[in-house]
């Protein structure tokens, strides 16, 4: 069955997923939006299933995740048949969606980006979303690769391990004083402001649980941005949790101060992939696992 889906209504529901509407999918495309509606509707009655939820942005369903998964490895696939075998191409560059969490984003993985040869001709669809949930991303098929904290591999995929990285629970000293002085931590911690990334973020809830038995203030900043939320913290909005890689010169020039010196708190980080004999991917993963290297602590 899936040999017979015609790729170019199978590029288009991508298309649809990837834009959020058929109306931006049918300008990614250069088509009409009535050519995109009628493609996925052709789609659907091919393979017998609704392939798409049409909300705003549309989502694929789980049968649509089947065809989207299905889809991303054969665009990928023929294009490295066509590089292979010296075919000329058709003007458009390998795209290779990749999900990542924020503070890795920030601070080494644009660095692994600029390794992977230019030759490839590869252009990166970054996804930003915390490591707890990027695996959910290859699941649905929107992406070809993610930075995880899951060592479990999603089905199709193969695991490599990163390494660990580092975040200390950290704050302004003007902060510490005001807030975290004059008492033991674990009765100050509760009541003090705490940043959080967003809604998704429990970093600073493990911290508080295992330090004070208790979960942050109900004061809570929501600053979505790895490097906004540094700013935050430095500034002294609340005390939040700060990667090594990233706080190194901001604790060095006393900006920052770590609340619990003995008790960081470790985020294992692997590389997960699908399973494709693709040059581009292969290269993207080497730059990826060796700039990791470079910029995280070895996992145990």
């Amino acid at each position: 069955m899936m040999d017979e889906l015609p790729f170019d209504q199978v590029r288009t529901l991508l298309a649809a997923v990837d834009e959020g509407t058929f109306e931006a999918a049918a300008r990614a495309l250069h088509v009409t939006p009535s050519a995109v509606s009628q493609r996925i509707k052709a789609l659907e009655q091919r393979v017998g299933r609704v392939l798409l939820q049409r909300a705003k942005p549309v989502r694929l369903t789980p049968s649509g995740e089947v065809v989207a998964r299905f889809g991303r490895q054969l665009a990928l696939l023929a294009h490295d048949a066509r590089a292979e075998l010296g075919l000329p191409e058709d003007g458009r560059p390998t795209v290779l969606p990749v999900a990542v969490n924020a503070d890795s984003l920030a601070t080494w993985f644009l660095t692994a980006l600029t390794r992977v040869p230019e030759h490839l001709q590869v252009c990166f669809a970054l996804r930003r979303e915390d490591q707890d949930h990027t695996t959910d991303l290859l699941r649905e098929g929107l992406v070809l690769a993610a930075v995880t904290s899951s060592p479990e591999p999603v089905q199709g995929c193969s695991v490599r391990p990163l390494g660990r990285m580092r975040y200390r629970a950290m704050a302004n000293p003007a902060f510490v004083e005001r807030w975290l002085t004059g008492g033991p931590l674990a009765e100050l911690l509760p009541e003090a402001p705490v940043v959080l990334f967003d809604g998704k973020d429990d970093l600073q809830h493990q911290f508080a649980r295992a330090r004070t038995g208790r979960d942050p203030s109900s004061r809570q900043h929501l600053v979505p941005a790895s490097d906004i939320f540094l700013a935050a913290v430095v500034q002294g909005l609340g005390w939040g949790m700060i990667p090594d890689v990233q706080a190194g010169d901001h604790a060095a020039r006393g900006l920052l101060t770590d609340l619990a010196p003995a008790h960081p708190v470790d985020v294992p980080l692997y590389w997960q992939q699908w399973k494709l004999d693709s040059p581009p991917l292969t290269a993207l993963a080497e730059a990826v696992a060796r700039t990791a290297a470079q910029h995280l602590a070895p996992l145990p």
